[in-house]
């Protein structure tokens, strides 16, 4: 409310006449486009606001009860009734015990045949391994080992001893004795004769050449090289270079002033100087633009809230006055009138006739069939005592023979 209120923001000093000049008819233009939109929005948002109180609440209301009343509780019975009452019926009454008396069928079932696998496959064998085959495989493995014994492993050991460590050994030493032959008479014929031929023969000549073609190269290939290169590749280049260096140098002055300077020239004191002109007269109008908008929204608001406190003083002025007078002047004295001068006094006359009423049929009753009769009480019935008998115990008495006087 308070934000509606806000009076319009002056001008800033220091503007320019532009934005004087755009400010205020785009203000007027704005305003006059912007204040039918905001009547009709306010319309309709107070419509909208009279119609979710009045009766899109209601109504969901209305049918979030009837869908709770008459679809909800409906499927909610129907299915606890229907579906899951007999389940639990049909699970406790029936699959329960059946499932029961099947586990205790199985059970038993699964405890008779493990006893017959265990009478039919495990215990006879169990006893054929344990009576007949285990004792006789020990007679049997008994002799076999004494049999393999003397008949292989002392024979073998003695053969082994006796026999094939002395030729094993002798073969070893004629072995090494040959190999070493072997040897020296290989390194005298492939070795050593290659060996002597590589170090006074081959590597000498081999010195020799190398020393030549390198003194070769050098004063044939490298110093004739190094003169062309220094006598007249390098002058060549230098030459080259600073022709190309001026070349660039004329081709880099003439682009520069033909293209780059008219073009930069154009840029600072055309295009730019244009561009920011332009940007700022956009930027002015845009601005002012949204200004307007949000400032005759404003207005339009209070413009709006005027009309709308015009019509309802119109509207209370034309029709709610003249009726609360009518209903204080006229409805509610002729209201009291016909309370106090005919609703009470026949109220008050419908009460006193049915009293005359009751009272008339209890007269006509009790001449017909008399007065009723008066239930009659109960005798109270005396407290049972002790008989007051002369021989009876007192405090200061007694009836005993000891301590009677």
């Amino acid at each position: 409310m308070d934000k509606d209120r806000r009076v319009p923001e002056r001008y800033e000093p220091g503007e320019g006449c532009l934005t004087t000049a755009v400010r205020l008819p785009v203000r007027i233009v704005v305003l006059v486009l912007v204040v039918p939109v905001r009547l009709v929005w306010d319309a309709v948002a107070a419509l909208g606001r009279a119609v979710h109180r009045t009766a899109l609440r209601p109504l969901g209301r209305g049918l979030a009860w009837l869908w709770h009343t008459l679809v909800v509780l409906p499927v909610a019975w129907t299915w606890r009734t229907l579906v899951v009452a007999p389940l639990a019926w049909f699970w406790r009454s029936v699959l329960t015990p059946v499932g029961r008396g099947i586990a205790l069928l199985l059970r038993g079932l699964g405890v008779g045949l493990v006893w017959l696998g265990k009478a039919l496959f495990v215990w006879p064998w169990v006893a054929l391994w344990r009576y007949v085959v285990a004792p006789v495989g020990r007679g049997v493995a008994v002799v076999v080992a004494w049999l393999v014994r003397y008949l292989v492993v002392v024979p073998a050991r003695w053969l082994y001893v006796s026999v094939l460590t002395p030729v094993g050994r002798g073969i070893a030493l004629l072995l090494r004795g040959l190999g070493v032959g072997l040897v020296w008479l290989g390194k005298a014929l492939f070795v050593w004769p290659w060996v002597a031929l590589w170090r006074y023969v081959l590597a000498p000549v081999g010195r020799g050449i190398a020393a030549a073609v390198a003194w070769l190269v050098r004063y044939l290939v490298v110093v004739p090289a190094r003169w062309l290169y220094a006598s007249v590749l390098t002058p060549v280049g230098r030459g080259i270079v600073w022709l190309v260096r001026g070349i660039g140098t004329v081709l880099a002055t003439l682009v520069r002033w033909i293209l780059v300077v008219p073009l930069v020239a154009l840029w600072r004191y055309v295009l730019r100087p244009a561009g920011r002109a332009l940007a700022a007269v956009v930027t002015v109008v845009v601005r002012e633009v949204a200004a307007a908008f949000g400032h005759c929204w404003r207005v339009a608001g209070i413009i709006s809230r005027a009309i709308g406190r015009f019509l309802g003083t119109v509207l209370r002025w034309v029709f709610v006055k003249p009726v609360r007078w009518v209903y204080r002047t006229v409805l509610t004295p002729l209201g009291h009138v016909i309370r106090n001068g005919i609703w009470r006094p026949a109220r008050q006359a419908l009460r006193t006739a049915r009293e005359t009423v009751r009272q008339t049929r209890q007269e006509l009753r009790r001449a017909l069939f008399g007065a009723p009769r008066e239930p009659q009480r109960a005798a109270a019935v005396p407290p049972r005592r002790e008989p007051g008998a002369p021989g009876t115990r007192t405090l200061g008495s007694s009836t005993t023979a000891l301590t009677k006087d």
